[in-house]
């Protein structure tokens, strides 16, 4: 059975590799044996799956790619944060495809590797972000190479967008950053690296479902959160969805003028708008909407941009992230300075808007909020070092 096509793992739900099986003949519980043996214990190698056949390994080291993604940087921040640049083949089939062919005879490199490979011209490349604290393991997922939103501030959509991940990419990502040492299980997961989920929403909840199944990563919907620029139908679609996840709006301004002129995609929909969706959210799912605000020093961070932003938020079931601004070469903003930020969350605290301010990790790598590329760095470490 060389000669059939080659099936990528994480693309295959548990009803679809249950059919894989079966389609050859193989056990029902080898099902469950190979997820176990990919989302417990991060083996994705055939020969090393014990417990299953020999039969049954070969026929998985023929046919089954496990691994389309290749790690080609590794950094580690002074703070711990871990961020990899993963290579994607340009497969023949649709990028956004649910079930994509390996294109590429390395596939199967793991971030554990001593030696990075050399990277391929013809590739598309994401970048995911590992945040360690005391008491969780955070993944920062991108969703898309490169953003169609073209934020001024964000570096993730200053090359435009290349194609959506599919949901097997976005769980491999998951997968490498779980395999990073001193990680071990993660416990959440953000979908605030590069793109806008809410624009390949198919792909995005399809990969949610395996993120939370007890046979998949068993991480608890209420643990992902969804981060989204606003678009209306797509949150108002994702309302029926059937896991509880977070809903966080990056609104970045408190009126349409000032957000049409850091946000392109502002002039699609007004702010009335999008909190007219968030608070069917609610409503639907009763879960409260966290407002995401980057601060830009001397642009959005005044305290008359602060008591209207309390306003909007005051006018429904919202809590606020202020983010500082994070630099981003030849971008012209500035971090606004620590009084401003805290006298912007005063003014909100003051107005009794919930409010935190997030501490930016991995700025030292360009991991933080915004700085994420899917162009190569000039740093390179292997896991090794």
């Amino acid at each position: 059975m060389s000669d059939q096509p080659t099936t990528a793992f994480f693309e295959l739900g548990r009803d679809a590799l249950l059919a894989w099986c079966t389609e050859r003949d193989l056990p029902r519980f080898a099902c469950e044996q190979i997820q176990r043996w990919v989302f417990e214990r991060g083996v994705v190698d055939p020969e090393r799956m014990t417990d299953l056949s020999k039969r049954a390994r070969a026929l998985l080291g023929e046919q089954m790619v496990f691994l389309q993604g290749v790690v080609r940087t590794h950094q580690v921040a002074t703070d711990g944060t871990q961020k990899l640049l993963v290579g994607w083949p340009r497969s023949i089939t649709p990028m956004g495809s649910s079930a994509e062919q390996a294109g590429a005879a390395d596939a199967g490199v793991s971030p554990l590797s001593t030696a990075l490979p050399t990277i391929e011209s013809n590739e598309r490349r994401t970048e995911c972000v590992m945040i360690p604290t005391e008491d969780r393991r955070t993944a920062c997922i991108s969703s898309q190479v490169g953003c169609p939103v073209g934020c001024r501030f964000c570096a993730s959509g200053l090359g435009g967008l290349e194609g959506n991940l599919s949901a097997g990419r976005i769980l491999e990502q998951v997968w490498h950053l779980a395999r990073l040492p001193d990680v071990g299980r993660i416990s959440h997961v953000v979908f605030m690296g590069m793109g806008e989920p809410l624009a390949n929403l198919g792909a995005v909840t399809a990969a949610i479902r395996t993120l939370n199944a007890p046979w998949g990563f068993g991480i608890s919907a209420r643990r992902i959160t969804v981060s989204t620029v606003g678009l209306p139908a797509a949150i108002r679609r994702l309302c029926e969805f059937e896991l509880p996840v977070t809903l966080a709006l990056s609104l970045h301004a408190p009126t349409d003028e000032l957000r049409r002129e850091i946000i392109p995609w502002a002039e699609y929909a007004t702010i009335d708008e999008l909190l007219d969706a968030c608070q069917e959210w609610f409503d639907k799912t009763g879960r409260e909407i966290t407002l995401e605000y980057i601060l830009l020093g001397g642009v959005n961070d005044r305290p008359v941009h602060a008591m209207e932003l309390a306003r909007l938020a005051g006018s429904m079931r919202a809590n606020v992230n202020l983010i500082r601004y994070n630099e981003v070469a030849g971008l012209p903003f500035r971090r606004p300075s620590d009084d401003d930020v805290l006298g912007f969350q005063e003014v909100l605290r003051t107005k009794g808007v919930n409010t935190h301010i997030r501490r930016s990790r991995g700025r030292d790598i360009a991991a933080a909020c915004g700085q994420l590329r899917h162009e190569a760095t000039t740093v390179r470490r292997s896991l090794a070092s």
